[in-house]
């Protein structure tokens, strides 16, 4: 595991569009699993900008996202398909035929968890696994507790997972309490791990997560079998590591 921290947020997110940058450079077709949240915003952004100077093409790419929400409209503000086609596919050359989310409003929500993970197995596994990290340790919708789902699954979501998700809805009532998330099996599947945190307020389980020991009831835990992650934090999240 290669733990890098950074001084500044043009250095953190410079590095996270490098490492995507160039893995797309060397190989155009290249599959990459993607992650929503506010922590790659700015690698998103990051990336346009680099396509925009032409450095870089995603139109071979094809892209395979985490978890999505269960009952939200596609088009909905906060659903990540919407939040995936604004923040970063409408401003690339990639088809979004060549983009792929769970469907969380699927008529059989089990059979698109099936139908999910058979795609990733055909055509996978990722170059590159795209992480962020919850305050109780999750990965993907992967929520701490006496046992972890390997395959793609639907998941009932923590209420502290809600409350942390509410700043993005009017209030707690409007956070879907349930959505589709690939399961840890599938992301360990990934040639590599990126995972990227930010904040001072994730340095507890960040501790955890890359130091303590490996247990389902920090789902995080579990990259350190991983042979080979990138961690990129800021200097708050990073600053109980020794």
């Amino acid at each position: 595991m290669n733990i890098y921290t950074f001084k500044d947020d043009e250095s953190f997110v410079e590095t996270a569009a490098s490492i995507i940058s160039s893995l797309v450079h060397i190989n155009p077709h290249a599959k990459l699993g993607l992650a929503t949240g506010s922590t790659p915003v700015g690698l998103y952004a990051k990336l346009i900008e680099i396509h925009r100077k032409g450095l870089v093409s995603f139109a071979g790419v094809t892209t395979y996202n985490l978890d999505e929400y269960v009952g939200l409209p596609e088009n909905h503000p906060e659903s990540y398909r919407t939040f995936m086609n604004e923040k970063f596919f409408n401003h690339i050359d990639i088809p979004l035929e060549q983009t792929h989310v769970p469907n969380g409003n699927a008529e059989d929500l089990e059979e698109e968890c099936r139908q999910y993970d058979r795609m990733l197995d055909t055509y996978g596994p990722v170059d590159i696994q795209l992480l962020g990290l919850g305050h109780n340790g999750h990965i993907g919708f992967n929520e701490p507790g006496d046992s972890l789902s390997g395959a793609t699954h639907l998941v009932e979501l923590q209420e502290k997972t809600r409350t942390a998700n509410a700043r993005f809805f009017p209030s707690i009532d409007d956070v879907p309490t349930h959505a589709i998330t690939m399961g840890v099996a599938s992301i360990m599947k990934a040639r590599q791990i990126l995972l990227l945190v930010r904040g001072e307020d994730k340095a507890e389980i960040v501790h955890r997560a890359l130091k303590g020991p490996i247990t389902t009831q920090c789902p995080a835990s579990l990259l350190q079998c991983h042979p080979n992650v990138v961690v990129l934090l800021d200097q708050g999240a990073g600053r109980l590591l020794v």
